[in-house]
């Protein structure tokens, strides 16, 4: 027997040698449960939730443009700088527009002037007509009623001289005279009759001569619209000379000079209102079985790791590839099937949105809280 058989039998008798096998097995054992119970805690700390990173901030994006033709006269901001709704942008030169509003204004002007001449052509109107329908054809009534009583007594006294002319009753000067009285009587009856007719065709020239001078009065109203609106449009170009903010916001990527002609439509800044933006988390097509709006979710923020709190407020009606500028078209015989993503909208609640400055474009991981 060799010195190390010696050895390893003393060992056997002190019994030694298996102790590190055993502490070995216990600790393996332990490593196992602590792992099994690890898996079980991350199992049910998991299984109710859906993360993803591939989610970005969105926000709103609003461009500023010009509305009216012009030179740059003033830019009171800069890049990168707070302004609120209504703070003042840009000037534009407004001298040439202010001329045409002044223009516009002297028109309206004598557009109302025009429409009180008519008003008072219209009113002489009314009252000649109404002078040619109650006196002057009354008095050519009357005088034609009277002169048909003239005409009617003279032809009845001519009918009863006839008779006694025929005895020799009266002579026949006499006679001749009752013929005369009423030849002039029927003379002065007919003159009676035309001066009547007279009077309604001048009656019915002065009726039409209203309705022209009313007609008139039509136009000149129409006018003073027509200017009035012109000078309202011009108002308002001259007012567009100022461009104001339309939200509160940071002014992002200026592009506008002082002296820079611009054009209507032409964009010379875009504002980010940072109070209003979210977050669009794509998730995986297999990830949305279980998800629907009012969700909590929670975001955690690349930039300093802050978990912030949300809501889910909307599921995408497409997926993401859908709706890139080239989709991809799976009928020519090359399709793969990939994991498609949909995008989900999350909204920051309102206390937890005012812990950090959230900018349109930066990166988050998105978890959506799913209920059993």
């Amino acid at each position: 027997m060799t010195e190390r058989d010696e050895t390893r039998e003393t060992s056997n008798e002190n019994g030694a040698a298996p102790a590190p096998k055993g502490r070995g097995r216990l600790v393996l054992a332990v490593v196992v449960a602590v792992l099994a119970v690890a898996g079980g805690i991350m199992y049910y700390h998991f299984r109710d939730r859906v993360s993803t990173d591939d989610a970005q901030v969105d926000g709103h994006l609003v461009n500023v443009a010009s509305k009216v033709y012009g030179s740059v006269q003033k830019i009171l901001v800069d890049d990168n700088q707070a302004v609120k709704a209504g703070d003042l942008l840009v000037q534009v030169d407004a001298r040439d527009l202010e001329a045409k509003v002044a223009q516009a204004d002297a028109a309206l002007q004598q557009a109302m002037a025009k429409v009180s001449s008519s008003q008072a052509d219209d009113a002489k109107a009314k009252v000649s007509l109404e002078q040619a329908e109650s006196s002057e054809l009354q008095v050519a009534q009357a005088n034609l009623d009277a002169r048909k009583s003239t005409l009617d007594i003279a032809r009845a006294d001519l009918k009863r001289a006839q008779p006694l002319a025929e005895r020799q009753e009266i002579s026949a000067q006499e006679l001749d005279h009752f013929r005369t009285q009423a030849d002039v009587a029927e003379s002065e009856w007919k003159a009676a009759q035309r001066r009547l007719s007279s009077v309604r065709q001048e009656a019915d020239i002065r009726r039409a001569d209203m309705l022209s001078k009313g007609a008139k009065v039509g136009e000149a109203r129409a006018e003073v619209e027509a200017a009035r609106a012109n000078l309202e449009a011009l108002r308002l170009q001259l007012g567009y000379t100022r461009i104001e903010a339309p939200v509160d916001g940071v002014v992002t990527r200026k592009i506008v000079e002082q002296g820079q002609v611009i054009q209507p439509g032409q964009g010379l800044m875009t504002l980010v209102p940072l109070s209003e933006t979210w977050v669009t988390a794509n998730f995986k097509e297999t990830q949305l079985a279980r998800v629907r709006p009012g969700l909590r979710a929670e975001v955690s923020v690349d930039m300093n790791g802050q978990v912030l709190k949300g809501t889910v407020d909307s599921v995408a009606g497409s997926t993401g590839s859908r709706m890139s500028l080239l989709p991809p078209e799976n009928a020519v015989g090359n399709f793969v099937k990939v994991v498609q993503r949909i995008p989900v909208k999350i909204l920051l609640d309102p206390s937890e949105a005012r812990k950090v400055v959230l900018r349109p474009g930066m990166n988050v991981d998105a978890t959506i809280l799913l209920e059993h």
